[in-house]
């Protein structure tokens, strides 16, 4: 497979890597950008495959939770510019959204759009359209997660980060609870957990992952018989970079999440677990400008 200067252009973003090993890489993995990546962290020459990172549409993550009915929203809506995403019409349409998917629970974006409206009487695919026509730019509601139960959010930078949260807990005192689970949602949004903890990590990811650390390890020199426990070392350490609970808590790098929940639960008088989360970051997997809105998070929580 034949690959191009953009193909090596965007290999580097993914990598961070230089240009001719980019080059080498894609020629020895026949143009497959994805074995590409595999390359190069085998060589030691890509810290990690920064895969889905690239912000490529503007428009708002909004989150939307009923608490009396114990039902938490958070929703992505695209525009084509930040402008509209800004415009109080454009927001409002947003929140209506998500009223709508916390009232009737719909399994998808195609079944969300068929609905009548529980507020106009109108389908929200028709307030869609009649959105485009007025304001003038395209539009697409692109995602949404819905959870019930002890449900928390938090929106960062207008819209740029959204996260919702699932608890299951007794904790009476809900003001100390409230601020707990805040900081919970801020840690997902600055560290960018992409499982809650080691057993929702897929086999096939483990396996792939120790697979190219064997592989960097003996490109390393290391001796055959010590790259096994050289692996499980590493091994350990990815599950503490991509699994919330075993993250560092950003507040206090010295204990992690795990610990940092065990905590407040004892100072509470009560039970605590995460059961899920949702993050959604504004346009994130679509091609345009790179813009690193965890990073900001991160500095802001310190």
């Amino acid at each position: 497979m034949a690959f191009t200067a953009q193909d090596v252009k965007e290999l580097r973003e993914m990598t961070g890597c230089g240009m001719m090993d980019c080059k080498k890489a894609l020629t020895e993995t026949d143009g497959n950008m994805e074995k590409a990546v595999e390359f190069l962290r085998e060589k030691g020459l890509a810290t990690a495959a920064k895969k889905a990172g690239r912000i490529a549409s503007e428009g708002i993550v909004k989150a939307y939770i009923d608490t009396e009915a114990k039902v938490g929203v958070i929703v992505e809506v695209n525009s084509e510019t930040d402008f509209v995403a800004k415009n109080d019409s454009f927001q409002e349409f947003v929140t209506t959204v998500a009223k709508q998917i916390a009232a009737t629970n719909p399994a998808t974006v195609e079944e969300l759009l068929a609905q009548k409206c529980i507020s106009e009487d109108t389908t929200i695919g028709e307030m869609l359209t009649e959105k485009i026509a007025k304001i003038g730019e395209n539009m697409n509601i692109r995602r949404f997660e819905r959870f019930e139960g002890d449900v928390y959010s938090y929106i960062h930078g207008e819209g740029r980060i959204g996260v919702l949260v699932k608890f299951d807990t007794d904790v009476a005192n809900k003001d100390g609870f409230a601020d707990f689970a805040k900081d919970i949602a801020m840690q997902i949004a600055a560290a960018g957990a992409q499982y809650l903890d080691k057993d929702a990590v897929p086999a096939e990811v483990v396996a792939k992952e120790k697979e190219i650390l064997s592989a960097q390890a003996l490109n390393e020199g290391k001796p055959a018989n010590i790259v096994e426990k050289m692996v499980m070392g590493r091994i350990a350490k990815f599950y503490k970079e991509v699994c919330l609970v075993e993250q560092e808590y950003i507040k206090d790098p010295d204990i992690t999440v795990t610990k940092y929940v065990d905590q407040t639960a004892k100072a509470l008088g009560g039970s605590i677990k995460i059961v899920d989360y949702a993050r959604f970051e504004k346009g994130e997997g679509l091609a345009k400008k790179e813009e690193n809105f965890a990073d900001e998070v991160a500095s802001m929580i310190k």
